[in-house]
């Protein structure tokens, strides 16, 4: 009423139907002060004849639209707009309004002046937003559902022939008109790019909300058969995002992967099978389920080398060799992990991390560093590891997560707490900030070790059990035996030997259960060190243990667990006042080493075999 008085029926008209709603109350006033019930005088409003009930709108939805009706063309030009969305542009009104430009701009005007939209922006005059969502809602449900489809199926078509910049950078936009217009074909064609575009950017929520939309019209296609096809195809990129924030593990991508399987079987011979059981392995894999997995792996390489396809080839290597990773078996995993690397070429490949998600150029050289330090390269190993950490540092934001999360694994290994806390830090924050819950927990888990091992105990023990729940609650069941392990070198560590046991068993357990034999060398010379921990005078027992260290480290090419299987057997031995034994012992797997004589390991191996050594004429 800009400052002037209104009459205390209209004051308690609006106060009656707005129920105190702002934007109720605001558009009944400005109706009323639009109609023919009011005379404007100098300080106040007077009524020229009473209220009647029956002609003045009771809800606000009501009131809007009839101040929408007294404007001509405003508000044909408010539906329109309303189809375009809560903001849009002059261009895109004229490209669909069956109208001349001078009418479109005498609409507009009649909406600003009515406060129904506003320019947006001092230097952007062509662009308008309406003042609130349900005034877009009401110009929208007014229009019939046939013109609705009709004009969102025209924005759709405007944006693709008239405006680039919108096909280009927003292929979600046009999907959503298309699929409001009942346009099947074209909207699944574009949900599907829009779903892909958000995985390159690893915007991983927006792909899976335009992924998932993209399913629901996928019934509406015509041919089953097609629908089958393109349903796997969007499954199978739903995997990608759906890992990244829910874990490799999760339940929702079983379910995804699974379906893919079963539409792929009702195809028969579906080219879309392969990336599905490479999907489907790398589940198991996080699951722990290692026997399952590297059976799959098996049936990807037949697969691969029958139909030689060089991307094929190079995944199927790729995931038996994690597979075999796990499972202990390190000489077998280190060929199929050297082979993926040779097989990889920028030019052929670099799609591939859009398709499985991972990056060839880092994960599988991560795992061949492990190898190369467990199988005794050591100095190998760490030049390795800093060249492909610096490659990663230019990878997607999960990709790099992961590469720092290897990277505190391997500073693990290599008993390097100071730096194992430096790469667990950087991994907790890139996936906090990014939302990979699994690569959080793991991180939590390494940097609760090394707290520990730096002289924060229980804060460092809470946090490893703490960084296990959220690991765990991803579905994730893989390396539990290693983190386990860690807890058990924590405790020990901290002296409480009794918690360090108990830890072990449930190690023991996880190893058996899942056939993950990745820490079994470690997990016997561990024992064997806890026993001697609580009770000195427990040789047979730990001795036994020892040895049984040795020869599964033996089997398994893993001369780093064997050097400390051989060192925790030769003190034993040295306490049992048998040194030339323990120096024999030690000398023949110190010796087999050809390099990496500063690590830590080594060196206290030196130091060990020098106290071994019998004084001159003995």
């Amino acid at each position: 009423a800009q400052g002037k008085d209104l009459p205390d029926a209209v004051m308690q008209h609006v106060v009656d139907r707005t129920d105190g709603v702002p934007l109720f109350v605001e558009e009944c006033a400005k109706m009323l002060l639009e109609g023919d019930w009011l005379k404007e005088n100098t300080d106040h409003y007077a009524l020229t004849r009473p209220l009647p009930d029956h002609d003045i709108p009771v809800t606000l939805q009501d009131t809007l639209l009839a101040r929408l009706d007294r404007l001509t063309p405003g508000a044909e030009i408010a539906h329109l707009g309303a189809v375009c969305g809560r903001e849009f542009t002059r261009y895109l009104l004229q490209a669909i309004a069956p109208y001349d430009e001078a009418t479109v701009e005498r609409g507009l005007t009649q909406l600003v002046e009515a406060e129904l939209l506003h320019q947006v922006g001092f230097h952007s005059p062509l662009r308008y937003r309406f003042k609130h969502a349900l005034i877009q809602e009401v110009a929208y449900q007014s229009l019939l559902r046939r013109k609705r489809r009709q004009v969102h199926e025209a924005i759709a078509q405007a944006f693709e022939t008239r405006f680039p910049e919108i096909w280009q950078s927003q292929p979600e936009l046009i999907a959503h008109h298309y699929t409001e217009a009942g346009q099947a074909e074209p909207a699944v064609v574009y949900w599907r790019r829009a779903g892909s575009e958000a995985i390159a950017r690893s915007a991983h929520a927006e792909a899976i909300a335009h992924l998932s939309r993209g399913l629901e019209v996928l019934p509406e296609l015509s041919s089953p058969s097609d629908h089958i096809q393109r349903e796997i195809e969007f499954q199978i990129a739903l995997g990608t995002p759906l890992a990244a924030t829910k874990g490799y593990g999760a339940p929702e991508v079983e379910r995804v992967y699974m379906r893919a399987r079963e539409l792929c079987q009702q195809l028969g011979d579906s080219p879309q099978l392969f990336p599905v059981l490479s999907a489907l392995a790398l589940f198991y894999l996080v699951r722990g389920m290692v026997q399952s997995a590297q059976e799959l792996g098996e049936e990807l390489i037949q697969l691969a080398e029958r139909t030689q396809e060089p991307a094929h080839l190079l995944e199927a290597d790729y995931l038996l060799g994690i597979a075999l990773f796990w499972g202990g078996e390190f000489a077998r995993s280190r060929r199929h992990m050297e082979a993926t690397m040779a097989r990889y070429h920028p030019a052929q490949h670099s799609e591939l991390v859009f398709c499985y998600g991972e990056d060839p150029r880092i994960q599988p050289v991560f795992y061949h560093v492990l190898l190369l330090w467990i199988m005794g390269h050591t100095e190998q190993a760490r030049i390795r590891h800093q060249t492909v950490l610096t490659q990663a540092r230019a990878a997607s934001p999960h990709n790099l997560a992961f590469a720092l999360q290897f990277s505190a694994n391997f500073y693990a290994l290599c008993q390097e707490p100071a730096l194992v806390y430096t790469q667990a830090e950087a991994v907790i924050a890139l996936a906090t900030e990014q939302g990979f819950p699994q690569w959080i927990g793991a991180g939590i888990m390494l940097r609760g070790w090394a707290r520990v091992t730096q002289g924060q105990g229980k804060d460092g023990i809470d946090e490893h059990h703490q960084g296990l729940s959220a690991y765990q609650a991803t579905g994730a069941q893989v390396a539990l035996t290693w983190a386990r392990m860690l807890l058990v070198e924590a405790y020990a560590y901290l002296g409480e030997f009794e918690a360090g046991r108990q830890v072990l068993a449930e190690a023991r357990t996880d190893m058996k259960r899942r056939d993950e034999r990745f820490y079994e060398a470690e997990l016997h010379r561990l024992d064997g060190d806890l026993l001697l921990m609580q009770d000195h005078t427990r040789h047979q027992e730990a001795e036994a243990h020892f040895l049984h260290a040795l020869d599964v480290a033996r089997r398994q090419h893993a001369k780093a667990w064997e050097l400390r299987a051989a060192m925790s057997l030769s003190r034993l031995w040295q306490h049992q006042g048998k040194p030339a034994q323990a120096r024999q012992l030690l000398a023949k797997v110190y010796n087999g080493f050809t390099e990496g004589f500063d690590t830590a390991a080594l060196q206290e191996a030196k130091a060990l075999l020098d106290d071994l050594h019998e004084p001159p004429g003995k």
